[in-house]
């Protein structure tokens, strides 16, 4: 069985230990119930490379001038199927397994 390594304080965790698990998009990330208890906010993500189109041409948004940031910062996601803005939101689940010892 894999690993379970709390994400902050990189801890393996051991059989019996509670600890938090959080799903964003297709990763999940744990916390031990420490960490989560001190900030129970998921934070130190590696950054993705985003790219959109701009001016005709698809370009890493990172590379735009400020101006052209700005405007991507301000643009927004519809769902099509009911024309609301959609959201973008990590789910977090509490589980209280415990994490196997080898």
């Amino acid at each position: 069985m894999k690993k379970l390594i709390c994400h902050d304080c990189k801890k393996e965790l051991e059989k019996g230990d509670e600890f938090v698990l959080y799903e964003v998009v297709s990763d999940k990330f744990i916390k031990c119930k420490k960490c989560y208890e001190k900030d129970p906010v998921l934070k130190n993500f590696q950054k993705a490379e985003v790219y959109s189109r701009v001016v005709g041409y698809i370009r890493p948004v990172a590379q735009w001038n400020k101006g052209k940031q700005a405007e991507f910062g301000d643009r927004k996601e519809y769902d099509v199927n009911c024309c609301r803005p959609a959201k973008k939101v990590a789910k977090k689940t509490i589980v209280k397994k415990t994490a196997k010892k080898k």
